[in-house]
């Protein structure tokens, strides 16, 4: 006997439940019409992970019951068809005197109309960029259906991570452990969730299933990558990365036996991922959240011709503009550089002066700064003039300002509250310089979503990075060499690292001091930096609640 089962890697779309239930039907109905008779969808797929403070409101997890009842009826003629879908539910526990409004990470089994079986999420995450704590009271019990004589364990997410929801599984029957997921995606995460999900496998002996989500939500990406595991851990099947798509796996009984068959997708290198997590990030947060297109400052030098690559990767050449706002100390070269990338990228290019704006300003304030020397103050003032350009095109056109400022900029406040900070989305927020220029290269070897060859000049890259706010500047007169710098940061920051363990490990005590420093000094910056993409571990958002106020040294 062989049963057909669907994963359905789709993308979801945080509250839009009528829209994601419509999304559940549609790829059911068409599973079906292929042979399946189990699909299963990612966790909290009614409503979209993660919604958040929503899930505090009764009025959205009685629409996500709505929409639960939508998919049930809507696929009740399907004979034998069983969907498993994730969603929130909400019920009120009593205690002696007080009424608890309590609320469950559930996903329930539908078929012919029914809720059939249900399962409460056991393990609750609260780390990281994960929240669950706060909103959903954890499930007790195992859940095992059977489809078509075969027992199937049901875990989401966290579960799988963990021993006995797994072993209760077993015991409770199941020949077979699927696993709904939604798993924010960071550099190294796919191979981490397929070693994890094999060391489940091989205390079990169930074969399992992955069921994972794909698409853009806020400051977090999910990647997909469901896949299928043999009951000796042999990975049998996996999906593309960063691609909607069902996922089809055939499970073959013996009696007794098991056996899962699936296509495997090859997988990316460190920089493709990186590449296409950052172009799905982009593409969904615009188009979600129904911007026209996408406008950035574009200087010459690598963030900005690094951000213009993918945003016309994610949105295509029409939809994205470019300004070339020079100011006094703009180097010609840099010029030359930004109207040849806009060129060959084939997106609107314009440029604007900033110098009479400058000479005005200085003029304004002549009286208060005379004599006083040059400093910072006339560098942010070129920065901030930039920054009102970018949003007054914004607010007039609609489009959204794309920041360009990247990790080690963020962490080392090398960047101007409201000056290249002000915008909307933060696309290299969580890319370190270093990483920077690995993927600038990666770009010009491969163009992935054919839209331009060789899109970054070569000098863009090859030129020491400057910030060009005063006469012959660069990057390194003020910070570390970026090598020296990004392992300070991916130590202290991202590995808690203290400052001695750091210096232990070979980095120069004073650039350990000064980087440390400086991360600590910018918190306030930071909290008022645009959301960007997450793409490691520990991002800058809400993997890292420092206190702006902070008299605490290491």
């Amino acid at each position: 006997m062989t049963l057909k089962i669907c994963v359905a890697q789709l993308n979801f779309v945080v509250g839009d439940m009528q829209g994601n239930a419509q999304k559940i039907i549609d790829c059911a109905q068409q599973a079906y019409a292929d042979g399946a008779r189990l699909v299963l969808t990612p966790e909290l797929s009614i409503c979209g992970y993660a919604a958040e403070d929503l899930f505090l409101r009764s009025s959205f997890i009685q629409a996500c019951d709505d929409a639960l009842k939508t998919v049930a009826q809507a696929l009740s003629g399907l004979k034998s068809l069983h969907v498993v879908v994730g969603h929130p539910v909400g019920d009120d526990a009593r205690t002696k005197s007080v009424a608890i409004q309590r609320r469950f990470n559930m996903a329930s089994v539908l078929s012919e109309g029914q809720v059939v079986a249900h399962y409460a999420k056991r393990e609750l995450p609260n780390y990281q960029v994960f929240d669950e704590r706060r909103y959903f009271t954890p499930g007790e019990k195992p859940c095992v259906f059977e489809v078509e004589g075969v027992r199937i364990g049901l875990l989401i997410c966290e579960d799988a991570w963990f021993e006995a929801p797994a072993m209760e599984s077993k015991a409770s029957g199941a020949q077979l452990l699927a696993v709904i997921n939604a798993s924010p995606f960071h550099v190294g995460k796919g191979d981490e969730r397929e070693q994890a999900m094999r060391a489940r496998v091989q205390h079990t002996g169930l074969p399992l299933i992955y069921a994972h989500l794909v698409g853009g939500q806020d400051e977090v990406v999910f990647e997909g990558r469901s896949f299928a595991l043999a009951s000796d851990g042999a990975l049998v099947g996996r999906a593309k990365s960063f691609e909607s798509q069902p996922f089809t796996v055939s499970l073959q009984v013996f009696g007794v036996t098991l056996k899962l068959e699936a296509d495997i997708a090859k997988e990316g290198s460190l920089e493709g991922d990186l590449w296409h997590a950052l172009v799905l990030g982009v593409r969904d947060y615009i188009g979600k959240n129904g911007f026209p297109g996408a406008l950035l400052g574009l200087s010459g030098g690598i963030d900005s011709a690094l951000v213009l690559a993918i945003a016309v990767d994610a949105l295509g050449a029409d939809k994205v503009r470019t300004v070339m706002m020079p100011s006094p100390y703009t180097a010609e070269i840099s010029w030359l550089d930004a109207r040849e990338m806009a060129q060959r990228m084939k997106v609107r290019y314009d440029e604007v002066s900033i110098v009479p704006e400058f000479e005005a300003f200085l003029a304004s304030l002549k009286s208060d700064f005379d004599g006083t020397a040059l400093d910072t103050t006339e560098e942010n003032i070129q920065a901030r003039i930039r920054g009102t350009m970018l949003m007054a095109l914004s607010n007039k056109f609609g489009s959204i300002v794309l920041t360009t400022g990247n990790k080690s900029e963020m962490a080392t406040g090398y960047c101007t509250l409201y000056g290249d900070m002000a915008g909307g989305f933060a696309v290299i927020k969580d890319v370190a310089k270093t990483l920077v220029f690995q993927l600038a290269r990666w770009r010009n070897l491969h163009n992935p979503y054919g839209t331009c060859d060789l899109p970054i000049p070569e000098r863009i890259i090859t030129r020491p990075p400057s910030a060009e706010l005063r006469p012959d500047q660069k990057d390194q007169d003020s910070l570390p060499p970026y090598d020296v710098l990004d392992e300070i940061v991916s130590r202290f920051m991202e590995n808690d690292q203290s400052p001695d363990e750091i210096i232990a490990a070979g980095l120069p005590a004073d650039a350990v001091a000064q980087v440390t420093r400086l991360i600590r000094l910018n918190e306030y910056k930071r909290r008022q930096s645009p959301v960007g993409i997450r793409v490691t571990h520990r991002s800058f958002g809400k993997d890292w609640r420092y206190p702006i106020t902070n008299k605490f040294r290491a």
